[in-house]
């Protein structure tokens, strides 16, 4: 909580996740739209898996109060779905799922009380079975509904796999802004996250800093570190691949792990970008988003306490 004055709102946690679960639904629709049935399959499925999680945990702990209602068990099943794999088995949700609810979220006090973002600790967990969440599925290729395709058969590479090794994607701009890519399900798509963000905005349940600072920090050190001779597609190829978007609207903005105060919101959003650019340039796996926001979570309370505002009348010890 942020040092006072504090003002009374009518907002409740409700209300906000299903602002933010209407923010979602774009992003979601061209995922089912160019990944299949089956996307939508993974969706449902780890939503439910993180409602059941949700529900089972309050019921063995009998701490006798429904936290059902409040959507936030919704909104975490999307995210984590959003960030996986369209072939990656159904399991792989149930798994991820129970992991982002029981151990991230509950084991530390339940909503707002976790340091880290669920469906995003989740992802990076998912990870100990590596080559199911990097196997990519090219858009508009037909999966079997319940069945797990062949790796081999349906593998494709993402476009950050072209940008780690200096060359510019095939797909081109435009199909990066509408996301007629590979990539995780709900993720591709920047045109639909931005109209998200923009509602989110708009309702006033963010604010842009995060997103903003982390976004231009990505664009202004991958245009003046650019590999090749096109700075900018270099640059504009960056922001619009991989989970840049999803991660700076829907994730780095989470209350709970997220700094409290303006300045720290700012340093909070430009470290992520370093770091996203960083392992994208350096670390063996062409992504960074997942663990930059992961590293900068870690750091929030740090951030916090050196960009609290003084209380007035104190000043400096002398």
């Amino acid at each position: 909580m942020s040092s006072s004055p504090h003002m009374r709102s009518d907002e409740t946690v409700t209300k906000i996740m299903r602002d933010v679960i209407i923010a979602l639904v774009p992003a979601g629709v061209v995922g089912v739209y160019f990944f299949g049935p089956r996307a939508l399959m993974h969706i449902i499925i780890t939503v439910a898996a993180c409602l059941v999680s949700e529900w089972a945990y309050n019921k063995i702990t009998k701490k006798g109060y429904n936290t059902i209602g409040d959507l936030s068990a919704v909104v975490t099943g999307i995210l984590l779905a959003y960030n996986l794999p369209v072939a990656a088995p159904l399991w792989i949700g149930i798994v991820g799922g129970a992991f982002a609810i029981i151990v991230v979220k509950q084991f530390f006090g339940g909503l707002g009380q976790n340091f880290m973002n669920p469906a995003l600790a989740a992802r990076a967990f998912l990870f100990s079975w590596a080559v199911i969440m990097t196997t990519w599925t090219a858009p508009h290729t037909v999966l079997p509904l319940f069945a797990t395709p062949a790796t081999d058969a349906i593998a494709t590479a993402t476009p950050l796999v072209a940008l780690k090794a200096g060359n510019i994607p095939d797909a081109g701009l435009f199909n990066l802004f509408i996301g007629d890519v590979g990539g995780c399900i709900g993720e591709t798509s920047a045109l639909c996250l931005l109209i998200g963000g923009a509602y989110l905005v708009i309702r006033k349940v963010i604010s842009v800093r995060i997103p903003l600072a982390y976004i231009l920090t990505v664009a202004v050190l991958t245009f003046i570190f650019a590999k090749g001779n096109n700075n900018l597609e270099f640059m504009l190829s960056h922001v619009l691949s991989g989970g840049l978007m999803l991660g700076a609207i829907f994730m780095a903005t989470d209350y709970a792990t997220s700094p409290v105060t303006k300045k720290g919101q700012i340093i909070f959003g430009v470290g992520c970008g370093l770091l996203t650019v960083f392992i994208r340039y350096f670390g063996s796996y062409p992504e960074g988003v997942s663990y930059s926001i992961l590293l900068m979570n870690a750091c929030v309370w740090l951030i916090d306490t050196h960009t609290k505002p003084k209380a007035f009348g104190e000043g400096d010890k002398k």
